[in-house]
């Protein structure tokens, strides 16, 4: 279970950095596994990755050495079961505002008796070769991460985080810069203070405290104060910015060295 890799080191209050993914080409999920990153996150939330995809995504990041975890569309337990099935080391689920939800969530990620999650014969389980191993494990090595990502689940927080389950959060910033009425201001004193507040109130339970860090342009400057702030959970960037960036950026540079023609 790569998953126990993971939790271990969070555990122990180490940082884990990753990057996430948003198109479903597995030679992307080759090149994020080969550059050393923890973990990819691959996003069915936000894309038009399918399940089927996200199969092919997994054993892609597994080859390369990376841990693939997948950020789920919904709270939708079939959907769970698939990607958890297909090998995925944990999930992220998206939009946790309740304990109720978050309840849902650990269930639908975890085998009875804790949860409601099907027992079935798939590449987690080494098609049938390693299902014993599997079951004996999975309940404790999945890694189930709530995405707080909405000013409800900000003040329900304490809540959420008293169900028993939880390895972290995540703080999806943009939905929740939204929610609050501030899109895309993740600088602003009531984002710095949601923010703050999931955070304290997940390192005061032992669990590991996540954001996703969007910008690679600014990934250092942003990675260093995430991590002087406590978070040890990071995302880094998406593929679609990395290669949007680097291609603007190479571009500009190249063009201002080039005189136009005739010049």
């Amino acid at each position: 279970m790569l998953a126990a890799t993971i939790k271990a080191k969070l555990r122990r209050g180490e940082v884990s950095i990753g990057t996430w993914m948003t198109m479903a080409h597995s030679s992307i999920a080759e090149i994020f596994g080969q550059a050393g990153y923890d973990f990819v996150v691959l996003d069915m939330e936000h894309s038009a990755i399918t399940v089927s995809e996200v199969l092919r995504l997994i054993i892609a990041v597994d080859n390369a050495g990376s841990i693939p975890l997948v950020r789920l569309a919904g709270h939708d337990p079939i959907a769970c079961k698939a990607v958890l099935d297909s090998g995925a080391a944990g999930v992220i689920v998206p939009n946790i505002c309740t304990k109720a939800e978050a309840e849902q969530a650990v269930q639908m990620a975890k085998y009875p008796p804790r949860g409601f999650r099907g027992v079935g014969l798939a590449r987690a389980q080494g098609y049938g070769t390693s299902f014993d191993d599997y079951i004996a494990h999975a309940n404790s090595d999945t890694l189930v991460i709530m995405q707080i990502e909405h000013k409800d689940g900000v003040a329900n927080i304490d809540e959420i985080l008293s169900v028993e389950g939880i390895d972290g959060t995540f703080i999806g910033p943009y939905d929740l810069s939204m929610s609050l009425g501030l899109p895309g201001q993740l600088n602003h004193p009531q984002m710095v203070a949601a923010k703050r507040r999931v955070l304290d109130a997940t390192v005061a339970r032992g669990l590991s405290a996540g954001i996703h860090l969007v910008h690679p342009s600014s990934a250092v400057e942003d990675t260093a104060a995430a991590t002087a702030a406590g978070y040890t959970f990071l995302a880094i960037g998406t593929d679609m910015l990395m290669l949007g960036e680097t291609a603007r950026s190479l571009h500009a540079t190249l063009h201002g060295q080039v005189s136009p023609a005739g010049g």
